[in-house]
Parts: C-alpha cells; structure tokens; sequence
C-alpha cells in the first residue's frame, strides 16, 4: 500500500486492514476538494518559493484534469493507496515526476483533510439550503391554496380547537426558516481555513495563510493552529446538530402525513402513484415514502449524539478516532437532500379534504369560539367558561361553527408573506455567491 508516510518498515496486513477501515470509501466524498485546497495550497508554495514560478501551470493543470476526471464519476482511490491524499499526489507524480511530490510543503495529511471536510461541508450545505428551500416555497404555496380549509387542532391527540390546512402547511414552512437559520450559523463557522496548521502546531514555512483563505473563498481564518486542529469533530457535531434540527421538522411533517392520510382522520389523500400496496390486501395504498423520510431523518437526529460519543474524551491535538466520524457523517448530506427533495414532491401532490369540521364529532372544537363570543359580549371570561362547560356535560351544546380569528399567525392572519422575506433574508446572508465565485476562479486556466 502506498502511504506518505511509510519508510522501510512493513506494516502488518491485520492492523493495515484494521487502521484503514472504510476510510478509502468515505474519501472519495472528499476527492474534489482535496485537488481544490492542492490548488490553492500550490499557488501559495509558489509565492513563497517553494514551487519554481515555471511549475504552478504545469501542476495547476494536472490538477485540473484530476478535478474533471473526479467530476466526471472516472476517479477512484486504487487498491493499495492509503487515502484520497496520496490517491492524488500518486497521479502527479506519475504525469510529472518528482515535480508531484512538491505539493506537500508545508502541510499535513491533518489540515489537509481539515479543509477538505470543510470544503466539502460548504457545498453540501448550500445543497441542503437550496433542497430546504425548495420545500418551503411548496409548504407557503400551499399554505396559500389552502388558507380557508379548516381541519381539527388537537392537544394530547384529542380534539383542541379549529385549526386550517394553511396553518398546517405555514406552520413546517416557518419551522424551516428557524431550522435555515442555524445551518446558516454552522455554515459560519465551517467558511474559516485551517490549512497551514499542519499537523496541528504550524510550520516553519514562511507560510501565506491569508493568501489560501482568499483563494477558497473562506470568510476568514482559524487563526491559532491547535484550534484549527482541535476544530474535527467540533465542526462535524455542529453541523450534524444543524442537519439534525431540519430532518426533525421534516419527520415531524412526515409523521402527520401518515396519520392524516389513514382512514380513521381521511384528511388528506396521496396520489395512487406516490403509494404503494400490499401483497395480500389489495385495497392499501401505504405513505411508504413518509414513512422511510421518517424514519431516515430520525436516523439523522441521532448522528450529533454518535459524534459527541466519539469525541467526548479527546484532549487537544489529533487522534485516529476522528476518521470514524466520517462514517456516520459524511452520508447524511445526501440523506437529508434526498428527504427534503422528496418530501417537497409528495407535498405539491397531496390533495387536501374540504369541510372536515361539518361532521358534529368535532363540534366541540368550536368550544373555545363560543366562550370567546360570549366574553365579548359582555360575559365574565370564567362565566363564559362554566357556561358551555355545563352545556356540553349536559349534551345541550351548540354552534355556528364558524371562526374569527384576526391576529397575526391565526388562521384568517398567516403572515406568510412576512415569513417568506425572512427566509429569503436567511437564504441570502450565507453568501454563496461569493464563495463559488472564489472556485471557479480557482479552477480557471
């Protein structure tokens, strides 16, 4: 196996086998931003001196060509090479000789796979934003479609109070935006560099770190090299709590489909096409695709717990048992992408029941509504309470079912338009523009 690192003793095949994992697996999730930190790590060697000025082209370009060999699904990490790391400077080397083992100046395999997690970390944020974001504009359309149709409320699964599809649907709209608005903070504090810690203590390179950070588009450094190194695992625990509070909202979301599609509530109806049947009843039609959304984001919910687990006992500088977290980290962008995204295509299809509240079982919905229009007419509050109390003990209860609520967030107020601009004011204070303006100018000839 070739490892950077390996002089002339031969490492036992158990322990290689043991020490290696699935490390190889989890890497080629990190492959296209370990050539971009290469990229911007070779033009900061050249600056200082460390790679001639007639080499960067030559290296630059050889990267390039990793880079779109990596995009294009064509790279793999061969059998016998350590990592992603060595993967690409095996290539190097190979196209350019002894010129390919320059790139390592003034770095480790540490921060090396620092700024790879937090490039990669980056991307796949602004992939679960924009997945977040698409789901939110169904939830507010559809909180629009819908404002008018009232449906049941309930407290400890009894019937509470009238409640409405649009605040049904504007209700998990606006959970996103909390849940947006903390993935933005951990996408914060991910957009600071740590290349040049090396291996967690600096070097005595006269290394430019100002130089790589402006080049990756990182908003600014993690200045002290031992934080930046004590910064694994951190960064993986807050940006999973971050994933963990959105794949909450949605599996919550998920968990009132089930319930509302089932018979004994019949609130709503899925597509015959998003449901799928039985191998003996011929009359089901299951909410499969909300029940493994389910149970997938509760799978998510439970990774900050697996990270903290794992990094609980570590004191500062590096520890082998951060590559574990990769196993149980690295998965859950395309997890929660592929929940969020399929959530929003059963969500534009669901079709929603009219004049559910016309049955009289929910009649006692309405309880609160009648106190309330005694007391405005005059009725002590606590009266008014007693009165339809006794009403309904007697079973001489009645309404005209109808609701008035005006305040802002209730039903005949939803505010929606107010929660729209605030999730456009979240969306666009992450600054993705400038950090992908930052890489395509990076990987340009």
């Amino acid at each position: 196996m070739n490892k950077l690192w390996q002089k002339n003793t031969v490492v036992d095949k158990d322990i290689e086998r043991f020490t290696v994992g699935r490390d190889t697996e989890m890497d080629m999730y990190l492959a296209e931003y370990d050539v971009l930190g290469s990229m911007a790590h070779i033009r900061m060697l050249e600056s200082i001196g460390l790679i001639e000025s007639e080499e960067l082209p030559v290296l630059l370009d050889e990267l390039r060509k990793i880079h779109a060999q990596i995009k294009a699904g064509d790279f793999c990490i061969e059998a016998g090479v350590e990592d992603v790391h060595s993967q690409v400077e095996l290539q190097l080397t190979r196209a350019l000789g002894d010129m390919g083992k320059k790139i390592h100046s003034g770095r480790s395999r540490n921060d090396q796979v620092l700024v790879d997690l937090r490039l990669f970390m980056r991307a796949k944020i602004e992939e679960v934003a924009q997945a977040a974001m698409h789901l939110f504009q169904v939830l507010s359309e559809q909180s629009e479609r819908y404002r008018e149709v009232l449906m049941p409320g309930y407290t400890h699964l009894q019937i509470a109070m009238p409640s409405s599809f649009g605040l049904w649907f504007g209700a998990y709209a606006e959970s996103l935006v909390d849940d947006m608005q903390l993935l933005q903070s951990v996408y914060k504090i991910c957009n600071r560099n740590p290349l040049g810690s090396a291996a967690g203590y600096g070097s005595s390179f006269p290394l430019n770190r100002q130089m790589t950070t402006d080049l990756l588009g990182f908003e600014g450094l993690n200045y002290n090299v031992v934080y930046a190194q004590m910064g694994r695992g951190k960064m993986e625990r807050l940006t999973a709590f971050a994933l963990a509070a959105m794949a909450g909202t949605v599996s919550k979301l998920a968990f009132d489909a089930c319930m509302f599609n089932s018979q004994n509530f019949d609130f709503i109806r899925l597509p015959a096409e998003f449901t799928t049947g039985s191998s003996i009843m011929p009359h089901k039609k299951n909410p499969d695709v909300f029940e493994l959304t389910r149970a997938k984001c509760n799978k998510i919910q439970a990774i900050p717990q697996q990270i903290s687990s794992i990094i609980q006992n570590l004191p500062s500088g590096y520890f082998r048992d951060l590559q574990i977290i990769k196993e149980v980290f690295l998965p859950s962008f395309d997890e929660l992408i592929d929940c969020l995204n399929m959530t929003a295509a059963m969500m534009s299809k669901l079709q929603v029941k009219e004049n559910i509240l016309a049955d009289d079982k929910y009649l006692y919905l309405f309880s609160v509504e009648e106190v309330n229009k005694r007391v405005l007419a005059g009725v002590p509050f606590r009266e008014a309470y007693r009165q339809v109390g006794l009403e309904i003990e007697a079973g001489a209860f009645r309404t005209d079912k109808q609701v008035h609520h005006t305040h802002e967030g209730s039903i005949g107020n939803l505010c929606n338009e107010a929660i729209r601009q605030r999730m456009q004011e979240v969306y666009e204070d992450f600054g993705f523009d400038k950090v992908n303006q930052a890489i395509k100018e990076l990987l340009k000839a």
